[in-house]
């Protein structure tokens, strides 16, 4: 139950940074990756990184890997799917990924319906 608390408070607290623009000028790369990861988004390639302005891709991927890493919890799973979030699929490939996929298709289901 604390894993999903703070999990939901890491979300919350995501929709009130800054834009990545924003974000980018400030040379905050880490927290445009990390935001990406935490909210499900796949990675942004090189070239979106640049178009935001001077990129640095391994600030970005280390942000990226840990908002992912907190993201594909599958405890919290359900309520993302329940809260109508569609999953891009960035859990694939981690140790949690089926469960995840399970539990997040659980809570997209009782959304559907």
């Amino acid at each position: 139950m604390k894993t999903v608390i703070i999990t939901l408070m890491a979300l919350v607290l995501t929709a009130c940074v800054s834009s990545p623009e924003e974000l980018a000028e400030q040379g905050n790369w880490y927290q445009i990756g990390y935001h990406d990861g935490i909210t499900g988004h796949v990675s942004r390639s090189y070239q979106d990184l640049t178009k935001l302005g001077s990129a640095n891709s391994s600030d970005y991927d280390r942000g990226y890997l840990e908002g992912v890493t907190e993201y594909c919890n599958p405890n919290t799973a359900y309520q993302i799917g329940l809260s109508g979030q569609y999953y891009e699929g960035v859990c694939e490939g981690t140790e949690q990924a089926q469960r995840f996929r399970m539990e997040w298709q659980r809570g997209w289901n009782d959304y559907s319906n």
